[in-house]
C-alpha cells in the first residue's frame, strides 16, 4: 500500500530561507498538497507565488533567478494583475518617444500631456493608476490648466 503520495516529501514554506529555482516547496492545492522545484511554481501559478512574495511577504526569493522570470511570466499568465501591479512601472508606447518608456516619466514631468493621453486619449486600460496617484495627476493638472480637465475628475478634487 505504498503509493507514491505516502512517501512523497514534503517542503514546507520556510519565511527565513531565500528560494532559488530548483529548490522545492509544498503548497497547498485543490487536489491537496503539491510539491514542486521553485522555477515550475513559476508556470503553475504566478500569480499565487508573486502575490506570496509582495504582498503576503510570506516568500522570500532571488531577484535573478525566481523574481525577475516570475514578473515575465506574469504578462503573459494574468495580464490584469500584471497591469495592477506594475502601475507607473508599466512600460508604455507614449507619444514623442521612439520606444516604450515607463509610465512614470511623463506622469511626473508632463502631468498634463499624460492626463490628455491616459483619460482623454482613452488609454486608462493601459495604465493602472492607483486612487492616491489619480488624485496627485489631477491635482498637478488642475494647477496647471483646470480647462483640461474633465468635470468627473475635478468633481473627485472637491
Amino acid at each position: 500500500m505504498d503509493s507514491q503520495l505516502d512517501t512523497q516529501q514534503q517542503f514546507p514554506l520556510d519565511p527565513e530561507k531565500i528560494y532559488y529555482s530548483m529548490d522545492e516547496l509544498t503548497l497547498e492545492t485543490e487536489e491537496g498538497p503539491k510539491t514542486y522545484r521553485m522555477g515550475t511554481w513559476l508556470n503553475t501559478d504566478p500569480v499565487r507565488i508573486h502575490r506570496m512574495i509582495i504582498r503576503d511577504k510570506t516568500l522570500q526569493v532571488d531577484q535573478t533567478e525566481v523574481l525577475a522570470p516570475l514578473v515575465s511570466k506574469l504578462r503573459r499568465a494574468d495580464p490584469e494583475y500584471y497591469k495592477r501591479f506594475m502601475g507607473l512601472n508599466l512600460v508604455v508606447d507614449y507619444p514623442g518617444y521612439s520606444t516604450g518608456i515607463k509610465a512614470s516619466i511623463p506622469f511626473e514631468n508632463d502631468p498634463i500631456g499624460f492626463y490628455k493621453w491616459w483619460r482623454k486619449g482613452k488609454h486608462e486600460d493601459k495604465v493602472h493608476l492607483s486612487l492616491g496617484n489619480q488624485i496627485r495627476l489631477f491635482q498637478k493638472v488642475a494647477m496647471m490648466d483646470r480647462k483640461v480637465m474633465l468635470k468627473k475628475d475635478l468633481d473627485i478634487l472637491r
